[in-house]
């Protein structure tokens, strides 16, 4: 079980006329996708590998995920979804769960990290600012917050040593991580409890010791313990098998200082006063009875959200502890709003997360806010209207970029509102079930952080 996002690169073209590159550019004209890529992860977890075959043509091989119990590449299709979706492994219990956790490699000890001390989290902010993303030029590094961190790993029922890391024994020093936070999940039809497995980082110079594997081993036996058999997982990679494949989109909320700081670049025959006049939004939300979330709306909020995601082939299934977790506003964290009608009655929502990333030097602009579009319901507002208002209202707040995949109904959408489509694809993954048939990007409602 993995979230193992590694140098899968993306850029942006918007298709808007007059638009401007929404990715930092390096080198080769790429850029990290918002997938959140890890670099140099996917040889030492996959082992990949090309093999040459008896015609002439070589063919990838995957080392350590052909050992697990994922849909493979080589598995027989079902065009007609006639296929019993469901487990991939024999069913196990959990007395048949290994007790004793993984060998690591000499000189390295397991450690369960503590997001609610200050030390801990410093230890992994640095871990991850300085070996987790970052662009071939070393522009912009993702800048996570003890409060981000808390909100993502510590919703109900969360598991304290789900946490995990790898230290150095004779420094301390945390050097590779991974979490999973509990979850249910309704993939075509059935519910399944699993966990969703992100933050899987290895320090870059040790990417040799091939620690991933052991992590994500690790990791799954700690899950299996509770009696949890599936996982779901993003990466930008090709990994055997996506259950599904989305698209990132950018929308420019701040072209100026993005054309500055070298993450956007005017577009031909573009004056910058003629980009800043076509991204330009209104300077305040258009729909009636919009304001923030509160606690006593969860109820209501719990059920527009179910009503909605029980629409999708791929979503999650939210209690109300949990809409109160992942929705109420948590600042620079978290931003919910709620459309009130003269009855009282909430009928849509919309919410964004905040991600900014930290820009290396810049003398003039030290972070670049991005706002990542989150779980967004359209019920009485079109949903053009509702994701406008998202735009001002992340412009508002002083994002810069405001991210979307293709998934939910954004299709429809995501050209008018002037986003710019990116290079880059989000691959969804399922540990230990298999789908019998690929899904579309427009069937997913889960939005993994």
């Amino acid at each position: 079980m993995s979230h193992e996002d590694e140098n899968g690169k993306t850029s942006s073209r918007s298709e808007a006329s007059g638009s401007v590159h929404l990715t930092p550019r390096t080198s080769d004209g790429h850029a990290p996708t918002t997938s959140k890529e890890l670099q140099g992860v996917q040889d030492q977890m996959d082992g990949m590998s090309l093999e040459r075959q008896p015609s002439g043509e070589r063919k990838k091989t995957y080392a350590f995920w052909e050992t697990q119990p994922v849909a493979q590449f080589n598995d027989s299709v079902s065009t007609s979804g006639s296929a019993e979706d469901g487990p991939i492994d024999a069913p196990k219990t959990v007395a048949d769960v290994r007790q004793e956790p993984y060998n690591l490699p000499e000189s390295f000890v397991w450690s369960t990290c503590d997001v609610n001390d200050t030390k801990t989290v410093e230890e992994v902010y640095q871990l991850l600012t300085m070996n987790y993303v970052e662009d071939d030029e070393a522009m912009f590094r993702f800048n996570y917050s003890q409060e981000f961190l808390q909100w993502a790993l510590q919703p109900p029922g969360y598991q304290a040593n789900w946490v995990l890391g790898v230290r150095v024994s004779s420094s301390g020093k945390l050097v590779a991580f991974i979490t999973g936070v509990p979850a249910t999940v309704r993939v075509r039809g059935k519910e399944v409890s699993m966990v969703e497995i992100n933050f899987l980082c290895v320090h870059k110079k040790l990417r040799a010791k091939r620690l991933a594997p052991v992590l994500i081993k690790e990791i799954t036996r700690r899950v299996n313990l509770r009696g949890i058999w599936q996982a779901a997982y993003t990466a930008g990679v090709v990994l055997p098998k996506p259950v599904a494949t989305a698209q990132y989109w950018h929308r420019s909320l701040n072209p100026k200082k993005l054309i500055s700081v070298g993450f956007s670049r005017l577009a031909p025959r573009m004056t910058l006063a003629r980009t800043l006049k076509l991204y330009k939004l209104p300077d305040q939300p258009q729909t009636p009875g919009l304001r923030p979330l509160t606690a006593q709306d969860v109820p209501q909020v719990t059920q527009l959200l179910s009503q909605y995601l029980s629409t999708y082939e791929l979503a999650p299934i939210f209690t109300e502890e949990e809409v109160l977790h992942y929705l109420m506003p948590v600042e620079g964290v978290i931003d919910t709003h709620v459309v009130e009608d003269a009855d009282g009655k909430l009928t849509d929502m919309l919410s964004f997360y905040t991600l900014p990333s930290t820009i290396i030097g810049n003398p003039t602009y030290k972070t670049l806010k991005a706002a990542f579009m989150y779980y967004t319901v359209a019920k009485a507002t079109p949903l053009q209207q509702l994701m406008t208002d998202a735009l001002i209202l992340a412009a508002k707040k002083g994002h810069d970029v405001f991210n979307a995949l293709d998934i939910f109904e954004n299709d429809k959408i995501l050209k008018d509102l002037k986003f710019g489509i990116g290079d880059g694809r989000l691959r969804y993954y399922l540990y230990n079930w298999r789908v019998a048939q690929e899904l579309k990007a427009s069937q997913i409602g889960l939005v993994l952080l």
